[in-house]
């Protein structure tokens, strides 16, 4: 079951995979207006593109994610190879998973919208990989990312469509929804008590550490468009704004308290890696309101505050208590920053009036809007005209069953990992480059 042979059949099936996701856009997937030629020659079709937008997020998956994972010292080809292969892979999945929602005459519309969606939506595994980082084989990911991406796309759809939630930057729906499933994996997934300790290879060098942080950098720096992106007009800028200012409040309290809370009062890379993005997950639900640059700070020092307080004391204790590891430390970055956005969304949510929003109202939070007159089926639950209060008690539930979701199906995929013949590694297996990776042998100096 674990001889090299096995492991080749293991990607074989990958390849067959991909021949299956071939023929399936083949079937279903046709290009969408935007993209097809112009009916009439010569007819100019106003059209603004997202591209520079997509171009953003796309560096942000593929570089940064990928080398905020190259943390630990003989892990690099891992964390950057699969980040790219799996990547690779459910960006096509999720254009079919997501494009059976939206359908026309039986077919999926394939557009850059619908790349920007599929490229966001890989954020979610790739979350999810963090917790487990080292711990899995490639094929156990694979697994884990193709059944997650299916129970993410559903939980979305029924929040952003049904519930009519506002979640713009994805910190709920993406971001929650990625660390608590994974979270819930690891579980399932625990070690023994006489495991719980460290791998042999789960730390840092200096130089994994530097190559960690140009993984920060990157996802510093285009952050704002990855909230933004999916935002228009005015709220697209108060999103760009919004999350400029909750990065930067979030990156001094992190330096601070980290020289105040890590073990040598003294900075601490893991904080400056992660703690200092918190703010750009915790403003990402709220960054397109009206919450003034002043409350962007707010949200990113409470964000950096938390973040770091997790990795310097609940980390350490989930995993001595429960043997829960989270690798990247991900409920630090994703999970309770998420929380806070969806919290901070309640409270906007409850503020908000025609007033302050005017034409806005109706595109940020949609069922606060009245019903359009050409309107010939509602699927939002309560119908449009939702007052404030009623908006804010749907962002409570619409949190709270995104992250139940999540905990439950972590718990059944793990399980399945667990309990059937996926390759599992051993301990001194872990952490480490070698099982997987032809690794050039490194000549002492």
């Amino acid at each position: 079951m674990h001889s090299p042979i096995s492991e080749r059949m293991g990607f074989v099936a990958l390849m067959i995979l991909q021949i299956i996701l071939f023929m399936l856009f083949a079937v279903f997937v046709r290009y969408g207006k935007a993209a097809l030629p112009a009916e009439v020659p010569g007819l100019f079709q106003e059209h603004v593109s997202k591209y520079p937008h997509f171009q953003d997020v796309h560096v942000m998956i593929f570089v940064g994610f990928g080398f905020l994972m190259t943390f630990l010292k003989k892990y690099g080809y891992s964390a950057t190879g699969y980040t790219l292969f799996m990547s690779a892979l459910i960006i096509q999945w999720t254009i079919l998973v997501k494009g059976f929602f939206h359908m026309y005459d039986g077919k999926i519309e394939l557009s850059l919208e619908h790349i920007i969606h599929s490229d966001i939506s890989a954020a979610v595994p790739l979350i999810s990989m963090g917790v487990l980082l080292g711990r899995t084989t490639p094929i156990q990911l694979l697994f884990m990312a193709l059944f997650e991406i299916i129970l993410f796309a559903v939980n979305e759809y029924v929040a952003l469509e049904i519930l009519s939630i506002c979640d713009v930057g994805g910190s709920i729906t993406v971001h929650a929804f990625g660390a608590y499933f994974g979270l819930a994996v690891s579980l399932m997934l625990r070690p023994k008590k006489e495991e719980n300790e460290p791998g042999q290879y789960e730390a840092p060098t200096y130089t994994s550490d530097l190559f960690a942080m140009i993984g920060t950098l990157f996802l510093w720096i285009y952050w704002p468009s990855f909230n933004s992106v999916l935002a228009d007009g005015t709220a697209q800028e108060r999103a760009i704004l919004n999350t400029y200012l909750s990065l930067a409040g979030a990156t001094v309290t992190a330096f601070v308290l980290s020289t105040m809370m890590s073990h040598e009062k003294k900075l601490d890379m893991v904080h400056v890696q992660n703690s200092t993005l918190a703010g750009g997950v915790a403003v990402g639900t709220v960054c397109n309101l009206m919450i003034g640059g002043h409350g962007a700070i707010l949200i990113g020092i409470l964000a950096g505050s938390l973040s770091v307080i997790g990795y310097r004391y609940v980390t350490p204790a989930m995993t001595a208590k429960l043997r829960l590891h989270d690798t990247c430390g991900v409920h630090n970055l994703h999970g309770m920053p998420g929380i806070i956005a969806g919290l901070g969304s309640i409270v906007y949510a409850y503020l908000a009036t025609k007033e302050d929003y005017k034409y806005d109202l109706g595109a940020i939070f949609p069922a606060m809007a009245s019903q359009p007159k050409n309107l010939t089926s509602n699927h939002i639950i309560g119908g449009y005209e939702r007052s404030a209060r009623a908006q804010a008690g749907f962002q409570l539930f619409g949190l709270f069953m995104t992250i139940i979701i999540a905990i439950v199906g972590g718990l059944i995929v793990g399980l399945v990992l667990r309990c059937t013949c996926f390759r599992k590694l051993q301990k001194e297996e872990q952490h480490q480059d070698e099982l997987y990776w032809e690794v050039p042998e490194l000549k002492s100096e």
